[in-house]
């Protein structure tokens, strides 16, 4: 029961990521922050896949928590894996998102609250997707800090870089997906006892 829980968990988790990628950040060129976002900026620059280079770029850091935070491997690595499955899988919704004709700002709260709906859904129970966060929060244990700070400063770094190697893409726009990422992400977690303290994409 509790497998079956864990998988539904991690497939509407996904689906939820997936649909705030494809049908509202890459018909506008917006960036996210963490793995994701740099996902997309290998996307808009060299047009391969992001849940494919999600996952390559989670690899290494799955590796060093493997090997100095074996619980924060176990939590993470199936979501990482179906992630970065579900957000190739339905790529073809960003055809959707451009005949919305929604405006980008608009499109940047909507993707920010869908991907953190799905990431809040599985922190719920105690399951994260990886990605530079699971690195933030591993350098945030080693160095004592607040894990969130250590996220929120990858992110903006991640945004800011991106903004600046790409010039389609709007620093203010991106910006406004990280935060309703992060404030919805949070809004979901706190409902609940068995949240953990951190947000991640």
């Amino acid at each position: 029961m509790y497998f079956l829980q864990k998988a539904l968990t991690i497939l509407i988790g996904s689906f939820l990521v997936a649909c705030g990628v494809n049908a509202f950040l890459l018909p506008h060129g917006l960036l996210d922050g963490g793995a994701l976002g740099i996902s997309l900026i290998f996307h808009y620059v060299l047009d391969v896949k992001v849940g494919m280079t999600f996952l390559l770029i989670s690899i290494p850091i799955f590796v060093l928590a493997w090997i100095f935070y074996r619980s924060f491997f176990y939590n993470g690595i199936h979501g990482m894996l179906f992630s970065s499955l579900i957000i190739d899988v339905c790529y073809p919704l960003q055809i959707i998102g451009r005949e919305t004709l929604l405006s980008p700002l608009v499109s940047a709260a909507c993707g920010g609250i869908l991907i953190g709906s799905g990431v809040g859904i599985m922190l719920r129970h105690d399951i994260s997707i990886g990605g530079t966060d699971l690195l933030a929060q591993m350098i945030a244990k080693k160095l004592t800090i607040n894990p969130g700070i250590m996220i929120l400063i990858i992110d903006f770094l991640i945004v800011s870089v991106g903004s600046y190697l790409i010039q389609s893409v709007h620093l203010l726009l991106s910006v406004t997906t990280v935060l309703f990422v992060g404030l919805t992400t949070s809004v979901i977690v706190s409902v609940t006892p068995k949240a953990v303290d951190m947000h991640t994409q």
